[in-house]
């Protein structure tokens, strides 16, 4: 799915009040629904040094660039592309949208990158769907295409030339710390509704291991899924007794988050604890939840990831009791800048300090703050639906 955007569309400015621009490096070679949500606070995210302005590209010298997202129907790609789309347009970009069919597509991402090598552009923004897409992405580093990964990091990371992310590991672990403070010292029946079954993918394996470790459980590997305990006991606040029921992979989408959750209560209709991947995965998780005559906020907690309009309203309404808010048109505006600064002078842009990739920030999401969360700040639901995106 390819969609060119063309210059000259007159798009809000992507409100990035507070953030930084990021850091850039002088490079010794050179290389051949829009929202008006804002960004965290520069105390709420990462510092960055201020990058040197942008020049105006040259005259009559287009700067083609390919954003390649899993899909374009989840609110949080659909965000990125406007976000991608604004800023285009703020520096004179030829953009192309292209996408995978669904999550999971690894063809159609690699037909996109194809298709970008093929036009002669100067840089990719890739979601990368699996480690299958690497050689695609080689490929176009190898003809001279400045590629950036946005939201999840590639395996291993160097596959691209930056990663402009959420620190998924550090998302998981703030949702599994609230949880146990939630839990408080009470036994924790766990449901886990990831993506994928077949493969790891990082911001599966690092979301719901984070999770995990926010908990206080035992992760035996941080990039794989299911070899932990199922039974033990977790240690962060309280501590106590924890079962976990089931881990199902979801497609990260609403119908998935029902059917999985109705193949673990299947399995133990006692669930008090639900993690999911992101919050149309949580959605449908409340309706299973729900259909099983299951009191939300009270018999069972939903924890989740993501920060959108939609997401934040259920935590408003006490269907998820703690999300991670991230920022995906702060990705895709830093992502297009980055490129362009690249493409005009020659300058790369650096990771944020002790990381591996550029960290575009996190808060928590909730009406219920913890003690036990010490990893982001905690941000109550009208705070977070400011920011939202979608």
């Amino acid at each position: 799915m390819i969609n060119r955007v063309t210059r000259g569309r007159v798009f809000a400015a992507v409100a990035v009040t507070g953030v930084l621009s990021v850091t850039l490096a002088a490079c010794s070679s050179s290389s051949s629904s829009d929202s008006s949500s804002e960004a965290p606070a520069a105390s709420e995210a990462p510092a960055a040094s201020e990058a040197p302005a942008a020049s105006e590209a040259p005259a009559g010298e287009a700067i083609a660039v390919s954003l390649i997202t899993k899909d374009s129907t989840n609110p949080f790609f659909v965000a990125m592309q406007n976000g991608a789309k604004q800023a285009a347009d703020k520096l004179g970009i030829d953009l192309t949208i292209a996408s995978g069919k669904e999550e999971g597509d690894d063809a159609g991402q690699i037909t996109a990158i194809e298709t970008a090598i093929a036009a002669g552009q100067k840089g990719i923004l890739i979601t990368p769907m699996s480690v299958n897409v690497n050689d695609a992405i080689k490929k176009a580093r190898d003809a001279g295409l400045y590629v950036i990964a946005l939201d999840t990091p590639t395996d291993p990371p160097d596959v691209v030339n930056i990663t402009f992310a959420t620190d998924n590991c550090l998302a998981g672990e703030a949702i599994g710390q609230w949880a146990a403070g939630k839990l408080d010292g009470a036994k924790a029946v766990i449901a886990r509704l990831v993506i994928f079954n077949d493969r790891m993918v990082s911001v599966d394996y690092c979301r719901d291991n984070g999770f995990l470790k926010g908990m206080g459980i035992d992760v035996v590997d941080p990039t794989i899924m299911g070899d932990e305990a199922d039974t033990g006991t977790y240690t962060t606040g309280k501590g106590g007794d924890y079962e976990i029921v089931c881990l199902e992979a979801t497609g990260a989408n609403e119908e998935g988050g029902q059917k999985g959750m109705e193949t673990c209560l299947s399995k133990n209709p006692d669930i008090n604890l639900v993690y999911t991947i992101n919050e149309p995965t949580a959605a449908g998780a409340a309706n299973a939840l729900k259909a099983a005559g299951k009191t939300i906020g009270t018999d069972v907690q939903i924890v989740s990831v993501d920060g959108g309009k939609s997401g934040i309203e259920n935590v408003q309404a006490g269907i998820i009791g703690a999300t991670s808010q991230q920022y995906p048109l702060l990705m895709a505006d830093k992502g297009v800048e980055a490129i362009y600064n690249f493409a005009t002078s020659g300058t790369e842009a650096t990771v944020t300090e002790g990381k591996a990739f550029f960290d575009t920030g996190v808060n928590l999401c909730t009406n219920e703050p913890q003690d036990t969360v010490t990893v982001a700040p905690q941000q109550d639901a009208q705070y977070c639906l400011d920011n939202a995106w979608g």
